[in-house]
């Protein structure tokens, strides 16, 4: 199926209905139609399973998508008794939300579900979801037909199984205000490389903590499926994944993505992953064997969260608290994939600073990939790079530390592409140059200019220049003019960086003439 026709079919059907204004109510629309199309279609696999008992849904029988929301049957012939309009409108809002979020009873004949710490994950998602969701929708013929185009999609049907997973994407592609909606999120080609990259095995846990709509988790879980020859496997599988999103909408997406990827019971939680003090995760029990991510950055948490973490890890920015979070939950000799941004690499304020030293000394961060500024396209053009370590020791690292040398490689545009695009997006071909590279590296360096496409670089030659992560550079007839936003925080980032050399090298100076000037008093 055509992902793109069917958004917009989606949206144009939205766009005329007066009960939904905005690209967040549109999301939040189509994902309590989404799930229960999915779920319906996972409880048909439930239905046929080998299990002792029998299998009993916990939505109501007349409440199951299969018993009202069809138009046609199999032969694609009208049914005559369909639901629609205002008798559509009174089902869905009178009888089908109240009793899905848990009301007591609908007219006193339908109880509301009920869901206890003995209820299935599987089940219990039912009303977790209907509990953040709402129906906007005022036009009962206009709902009919939304809920006709999803019920188009046979998400029984493995070649279609991934059409789910660029629903969203495209969504938000097709608006090109990434931002409006939220964040934006990671192309599949690049979670797969990562996930190459870490290669997990069959009984590994696989976490992110601020996984959007489970990129990185899908990605996992297709890496694992071939590995599968068990019964035993087949278990650990249900296992393999953990996900935490604090934004309700692309959690409730990954629920719905999981369970139509196999995964009956989906260990994904609704929370805030920097929300719980640091110390909390010190049971072996909270650790992952690898973790792949693309944590939120350019924004700021509350000063309430910073308390959360050691006081020489405190920051406003997100992105430097999840680095922290990823190394505490990082299980030992486990192994990590994170994207950050530019200004992780180059910063030295002191919090900066401490987190890239105790990621030195205590982890083994073994990789730097430089990733081109338009592999976001639409979403930003803020410059990104992967860092790979693993909870481990270097052979030979020295004292003191667990890194023994770094290796920077600088992923240039592929022949024929000057920026990736929402037409011409990063493709996993693109990254066959590294994966060669990776078995067999060695330094790349053009004699002609001197610029340093691959270059390894000893921890004690890191530290020296302040934890400098800023290596093989893009060429600066290829650097893109970002935006004023970001300009503006590229610009103070490195003018941090330049004020704290020059307080070095005056510290150096005074230090060698055997006397201190209290530079505040001048």
């Amino acid at each position: 199926m055509a992902v793109n026709n069917l958004v917009k079919r989606l949206q144009n059907i939205m766009r005329q209905d007066a009960g939904v204004n905005g690209d967040a109510q549109r999301i939040e629309q189509m994902v309590w139609i989404f799930f229960l199309k999915v779920y319906d279609a996972q409880e048909e696999i439930w239905e046929c399973s080998d299990s002792a008992e029998p299998f009993q849904s916990i939505i109501p029988e007349e409440l199951r998508w299969r018993n009202w929301a069809h138009s046609k049957d199999e032969e694609g012939r009208l049914i005559k008794d369909a639901i629609t309009g205002e008798e559509l409108l009174s089902f869905i809002n009178g009888k089908l939300f109240p009793v899905l979020k848990g009301q007591n009873s609908i007219n006193g004949t339908i109880p509301g579900i009920r869901v206890s710490a003995d209820t299935p994950r599987g089940k219990a998602i039912v009303q977790e979801v209907f509990q953040e969701v709402n129906q906007y929708m005022k036009n009962g013929t206009l709902l009919r037909q939304m809920i006709d185009v999803v019920d188009e999609i046979d998400f029984n049907d493995t070649t279609e199984t991934h059409t789910f997973g660029d629903i969203y994407e495209s969504l938000l592609k097709d608006l090109q205000g990434a931002g409006r909606a939220g964040e934006f999120y990671t192309p599949r080609a690049l979670t797969d490389f990562i996930i190459q990259m870490l290669d997990p095995k069959i009984g590994e846990r696989v976490g992110d903590f601020a996984m959007g709509t489970g990129g990185f988790l899908i990605s996992a879980l297709e890496h694992l499926r071939p590995q599968l020859k068990t019964a035993a496997d087949s278990q650990a599988f249900q296992n393999a994944v953990l996900g935490q999103e604090w934004k309700p909408f692309p959690y409730l997406l990954a629920v719905t993505n999981l369970l139509l990827h196999g995964v009956e019971h989906p260990d994904l939680h609704h929370t805030d992953s920097l929300g719980k003090p640091m110390a909390t995760y010190h049971d072996k029990s909270q650790k992952v064997d690898v973790i792949a991510m693309n944590p939120p950055y350019g924004g700021s948490t509350e000063a309430s969260v910073k308390q959360n973490f050691r006081t020489e890890f405190r920051s406003s920015e997100t992105a430097d608290l999840f680095m922290v979070l990823i190394m505490e939950r990082l299980a030992r000799y486990g192994r990590a994939g994170v994207i950050v941004p530019d200004g992780f690499l180059f910063g030295t304020d002191g919090t900066k600073l401490a987190i890239k030293q105790h990621l030195l000394r205590n982890f083994n961060l073994h990789t730097i990939i430089r990733l081109p500024g338009s592999i976001f396209s639409p979403y930003t053009s803020i410059a990104t790079n992967v860092l790979f370590f693993d909870n481990d020791r270097a052979d030979d690292a020295p004292e003191e530390y667990a890194t023994k040398e770094v290796w920077f490689y600088r992923m240039d545009m592929p022949e024929g592409y000057k920026h990736f695009s929402k037409t011409k997006p990063m493709l996993l071909t693109h990254a066959e140059p590294i994966r060669e590279w990776w078995s067999n590296r060695r330094e790349i360096v053009n004699e002609e200019n001197g610029d340093d496409k691959s270059r390894c670089f000893s921890v004690e030659e890191i530290m020296q220049s302040d934890c400098d992560f800023d290596r093989c550079k893009f060429p600066k007839d290829e650097e893109e003019v970002l935006p004023p936003k970001e300009l503006l925080e590229n610009y103070y980032a490195k003018r941090r960086q330049l004020e704290h050399q020059i307080d070095k090298t005056l510290q150096e100076i005074q230090d060698i003439l055997g006397f201190k000037i209290d530079i505040d008093a001048k």
